[in-house]
């Protein structure tokens, strides 16, 4: 459970390396994932019902994601804020 949780609100989510290092928004975006990983364990913990999504369906979702996602968008740097940001 708790790991459907945890992967579900990272959908779409993308990383931008900008001048070649994947910091922005990597390094914030796994400094925040933590502790969204500690509150899926314990929402998962005080549950009381069965989940609507199976984790199997959010791992299915997450695969076509990023199938469907465009190619400048995964750590190319063609993308995002990698070609936005002058850095130097």
């Amino acid at each position: 459970m708790r790991r459907k949780l945890r992967w579900s609100i990272n959908l779409g989510l993308t990383c931008d390396p900008v001048a070649g290092q994947v910091q922005i928004p990597c390094i914030e975006r796994n400094a925040i994932n933590a502790v969204k990983a500690v509150n899926a364990a314990r929402m998962a913990l005080r549950r009381t019902s069965e989940p609507r999504v199976s984790l199997d369906k959010v791992i299915e979702t997450m695969y076509e994601t990023g199938k469907d996602m465009n190619d400048k968008y995964r750590e190319t740097s063609r993308g995002g804020l990698a070609i936005k940001v002058v850095c130097g």
